[in-house]
């Protein structure tokens, strides 16, 4: 299938997503242009019965007819069905094929994106907004098309029927179009605040389901109360504006079909009384009058869809467009056979905002050593691991592995490389199984009892309810902290990377738990090349060499032994944990 090209004009874009869904497209619009020529030709049909066949007494052509046009009315049915089943299915369709490309596309994104954008806010584009889209995809073709033709088909016939007549009512139509235009603006932009609130809603719902045992723990219930109902009050603020709006213009809309009837009446009787005109004509007219309203009502709804639509599918674009700061390079090559030599030459790394974090830091660690990095917090210890996956890039130098630049490889093959476990464990809202079987997708079960196994959690996960197919909750509440630790150990296990990153794996750990973690951790490192991030030194016993990173730069490095001895940096942090 060709690639989107996300840059593109939008309307090019959005008929894109039409492509793999073109049969029911078609069929879709061949219903709805089967229904709009059902409804233009009834009133036709009444006037054609009221001056032929009734006074010719043309009774059996009459009934004939009658029956056509209730077949006629039958079919339009099954069309209408085909519309409002198929064309909303199209639409979950495109819905769904959007969605899958921006989720595609989040996941592509580094670090930094989700370090400046909320994830209520983030739900939000990809559920509401693409809701908004679904329903542009579905109504807006074929509102347009039924209604243009409606209204072009019934003017022309409302011009056989009584030409001065037809123009006086065509004379209100620019002054109908006038009006579309100048609330069409306030409409979209209403509808861009509304969407905007709604984001700032899920936020603040995802931070307080998210946060809900930390506010109980604080008695911060009304606090987090009042943050919500100041972006409630924002939602419904935008909310009046937009149906402030949008009362406006249907009740603009609503008059001037009003002001047609009244028209025709008004204008037909006069032409009856000067004999250019007879009732039958203005019983005809007047049915068609409301057929050509109709579309004027669609119209209406067109807008309105239209413009929710478009600042629904603008902000899809805005996310499609953010492109991510760290690519493949065109000519990344794939990492095979890792043996886990790292070094750092003379690198040094600042964020966006120009603040520097880290500045001239160079080192080499063999494959199957083990190098610890210790400091106090907000030094750079984490930001200085996070380099090497690449989750974000060196500002200045280079961080090679097995001798090539990180930033020559693909980043897919490196992430496969590397095993990382953190301090604040992810655990999904699943099973045990499937939480384990995260670190390597296609791992048979005996696989994945292995891994539990060697990670020291396979007798506690049979003891549970229903052992590995137990549910661990949301975020792994149903499991203890040295639970979600070994667990995520056994992920690594499983995948069975060359290195490894440990980032203060154990400090929010009561010290039985993490001696017993320690043990799992050691046993995982073993033959493996590990960078170690550690808040307690005495799990960097066991460590080659240690680097302590103080005021953006590694300011010790070397043997842990050789440090101590040296009474600095170290040999500090060592005595004041009482360590000696």
């Amino acid at each position: 299938m060709k690639e989107k090209d996300f840059s593109s004009h939008p309307l090019r874009l959005f008929a894109s997503y039409y492509r793999p869904h073109i049969k029911l497209f078609l069929l879709d619009m061949l219903c709805a242009l089967a229904a709009c020529a059902a409804d233009l030709t009834f009133p036709y049909v009444t006037r054609y019965t009221l001056n032929t066949l009734l006074p010719d007494r043309l009774f059996k052509l009459f009934f004939t007819v009658m029956a056509i046009l209730a077949g006629a009315y039958i079919i339009k049915a099954v069309c209408k069905f085909i519309i409002t089943y198929l064309g909303h299915l199209m639409g979950v369709r495109m819905e769904a094929d959007m969605r899958t490309d921006i989720l595609t596309h989040i996941q592509t994104l580094p670090f930094s994106f989700f370090d400046h954008n909320r994830t209520g806010v983030l739900m939000s584009r990809i559920t509401n907004d693409l809701f908004s889209i679904t329903e542009l995809a579905h109504h807006g073709p074929e509102n347009l098309m039924t209604s243009l033709i409606t209204l072009t088909g019934a003017f022309i016939i409302l011009c056989t029927v009584c030409r001065p007549l037809a123009l006086i009512i065509l004379a209100v139509v620019p002054f109908f179009v006038a009006f579309t235009a100048h609330w069409n603006k306030r409409l979209d932009e209403a509808s861009v605040r509304v969407k905007k609130t709604v984001g700032e809603i899920n936020a603040s719902i995802e931070s307080g389901i998210s946060g809900i045992r930390t506010a109980k723990a604080f008695a911060n219930e009304d606090i987090e109360a009042d943050k919500f109902r100041s972006a409630n009050d924002a939602y419904k603020n935008a909310k009046r504006l937009s149906y402030k709006v949008m009362g406006i213009y249907h009740a603009g809309i609503e008059s001037t079909m009003s002001l047609m009837q009244v028209i025709t009446i008004a204008a037909g009787g006069f032409f009856i009384m000067k004999g250019k005109m007879d009732y039958v004509d203005l019983i005809t007219f007047s049915l068609y009058v409301s057929t050509f309203t109709r579309p004027i009502t669609q119209l209406a709804d067109f807008v309105e869809t239209f413009t929710d639509g478009r600042a629904g599918f603008n902000r899809f674009r805005e996310i499609m467009n953010t492109k991510p700061d760290i690519q493949d390079a065109p000519d990344a090559q794939a990492l095979h056979d890792v043996k886990g030599d790292i070094e750092y030459r003379d690198v040094s790394f600042s964020y966006a905002d120009g603040v520097p974090v880290l500045e001239h830091v160079s080192f080499s660690l063999p494959h199957g050593k083990c190098l610890a990095v210790v400091g106090p917090s907000g030094g750079g210890k984490t930001t200085l691991c996070q380099l090497l996956p690449r989750f974000y890039d060196v500002t200045d130098g280079a961080v090679t592995i097995d001798g090539m630049d990180v930033r020559d490889v693909t980043q897919r093959s490196l992430h496969r490389a590397i095993g990382i476990i953190q301090q604040d464990v992810f655990v999904f809202a699943d099973t045990i199984r499937e939480n384990i079987r995260y670190g390597r997708p296609d791992a048979t079960d005996a696989e994945i009892v292995a891994a539990a196994v060697r990670a020291e959690i396979h007798e506690e996960i049979l003891a549970m309810p229903d052992g590995y197919d137990t549910f661990v909750g949301e975020r792994g509440v149903m499991l203890s902290g040295g639970q979600k630790q070994r667990l995520s150990i056994a992920r690594v296990f499983l995948k069975n990377p060359p290195v490894l990153i440990l980032d203060e794996a154990t400090s929010a750990l009561d010290s039985v738990t993490e001696q017993r973690i320690q043990a799992s951790l050691d046993q995982l490192a073993q033959g493996r090349t590990s960078i170690i991030i550690a808040h307690r030194l005495s799990t960097v016993k066991n460590a080659d060499l240690v680097a302590v990173v103080e005021n953006e730069h590694i300011v010790e490095l070397g043997p842990r032994e050789e440090l101590l001895a040296r009474d600095g940096a170290f040999a500090r942090l060592w005595h004041a944990q009482d360590l000696s």
